[in-house]
């Protein structure tokens, strides 16, 4: 993996942590999430109107991504439901760079040398060790079951974009097409609470746009680095934004115990180094 790639990634992953800090204290994630996928759907139309149309062989890709995301969206809604953010996300993130790894290789032909298998390794660690610091043992098996299957999303459409971006010939004209298909998710949220009568908190709704421009961008940043870097590689070290996420929770929000947050830290650190020198 490229210098030039990684520190696309690390951005990215650090942009993705940040809007998750953001909305971390916001209690209506249903009006949050209709926030985000508007902004993704925004930014899309944008992208069309400037970029050039992702090839004919890609669109088959953007489709089953963005059925993929909506699957991703209802499954993250429930974990939201059952149990404790902070316990069940670090396992459906820690779970999708060796799938991705797997996926890449059964799909793409696409393998990490020594030194990539030692990073990746390291930052599903680190990862894992963080969804332990977080409780995991103490949450419920419906909790940990949605996160799992979360994984296994997050996994999909990370290896059918890394497919889809590298047929296109435009990854700016697939990320449009692909951002502006999440129209649907705001629709279905803002109906269904215009039907039960449920305010919009205005605050709610800039925390969320605002977070929806921190996690488009960041995705965008992974999508273009696929077109450059292995996709395993790609996604574990874009899953590094949980360890950055809680380490902002650590020095901004005064988040304890801070040890054993330092620790995977610097696993996940270790091997974001190991993926380097393996580039």
């Amino acid at each position: 993996m490229s210098s030039f790639a990684l520190s696309i990634v690390l951005l990215a992953a650090l942009l993705h942590a940040s809007w998750n800090a953001v909305v971390k204290a916001v209690s209506d994630r249903a009006l949050v999430l209709a926030a985000v996928s508007a902004s993704h759907a925004l930014l899309g139309l944008a992208l069309i109107l400037f970029a050039t149309p992702p090839d004919r062989a890609s669109w088959f890709y953007i489709f089953l991504s963005t059925v993929i995301h909506f699957g991703y969206y209802v499954f993250l809604f429930q974990s939201y439901r059952l149990g404790d953010l902070s316990q069940v996300y670090p396992i459906s993130r820690g779970l999708a760079p060796g799938l991705v790894t797997l996926g890449a290789y059964l799909f793409v032909g696409e393998t990490l040398g020594p030194a990539g298998w030692v990073g990746l390794t390291a930052i599903t660690l680190g990862i894992g060790l963080l969804a332990f610091q977080r409780g995991i043992t103490h949450a419920s098996r419906g909790a940990i079951a949605v996160a799992a299957i979360n994984g296994v999303l997050v996994a999909s459409y990370s290896v059918v974009d890394g497919i889809g971006v590298r047929l296109a010939d435009s990854p700016f004209g697939y990320m449009g097409w692909l951002f502006l298909m999440e129209f649907p998710v705001p629709l279905f949220i803002l109906l269904r609470r215009h039907r039960r009568a449920v305010p919009i908190e205005l605050r709610t709704l800039v925390l969320g746009l605002l977070g929806g421009v921190g996690a488009v961008s960041a995705y965008g940043l992974v999508i273009y680095t696929k077109t450059i870097a292995p996709l395993g590689a790609v996604s574990a070290v874009r899953e590094s934004s949980v360890i950055m996420a809680a380490l902002i929770g650590l020095i901004l929000l005064g988040e304890r115990p801070w040890r054993p947050r330092i620790a995977s830290a610097t696993i996940v650190a270790l091997g974001v180094g190991a993926l380097a020198f393996a580039g």
